[in-house]
């Protein structure tokens, strides 16, 4: 476990900053005001993707000043790792979503995969219409899906911070962090 704390040392100590915590604050605000214009009237589900989702989805939550209702749904693919695998899904929303418009709030839109897999879901399980919001989006070709609701852009490198994680620490910061270039990438 100390040899992991110091690599998480090391990481943190090392990583480049890429938004401070308050840009990250003002595209909260910015992403609160374009939600709130699509769907003040819409009585939305709002699904927060775990574990990503949690922190943006606590910090947006208060700006969102309409009613809605609170769920989650826990879909992942990294398991605490570094790299991705199949989408393993752990927790499906409690509140129905038939006839409903969901909200989706993750993290990061990287390759788009689970995010695809839980706007699928939603969709068959009969949502009227389902939007996405993430704080970060890789600046990277993506096919298919893109999200409605998009914070902040980020080159296409590993970060942690605001929701994001390396090997399950590092979430709990206030701004949005990039590996070093130059990091040993066979550590991860």
């Amino acid at each position: 476990m100390s040899d992991l704390l110091a690599e998480i040392e090391r990481v943190q100590r090392e990583a480049e900053l890429l938004h401070s915590e308050q840009a990250v604050q003002a595209a909260l605000k910015s992403l609160a005001g374009r939600i709130t214009k699509i769907l003040a009237d819409s009585n939305p589900l709002v699904l927060c993707v775990m574990n990503g989702g949690l922190v943006p989805t606590g910090w947006l939550l208060p700006m969102l000043r309409f009613p809605l209702q609170l769920d989650y749904i826990h879909a992942t693919r990294y398991r605490g790792g570094t790299r991705g695998h199949d989408l393993e899904w752990r927790v499906r929303p409690e509140i129905p979503v038939r006839a409903r418009s969901i909200l989706l709030i993750d993290d990061i839109f990287d390759e788009g995969v689970t995010l695809t897999h839980v706007v699928d879901y939603c969709s068959k399980q009969g949502a009227q219409q389902v939007f996405t919001a993430v704080l970060i989006r890789k600046q990277r070709m993506h096919n298919g899906l893109q999200p409605d609701f998009v914070g902040l852009e980020a080159p296409d490198r590993y970060l942690f911070g605001c929701g994001l994680d390396y090997k399950n620490y590092l979430r709990n910061l206030p701004a949005i962090y990039a590996m070093p270039d130059d990091f040993d990438r066979n550590r991860i």
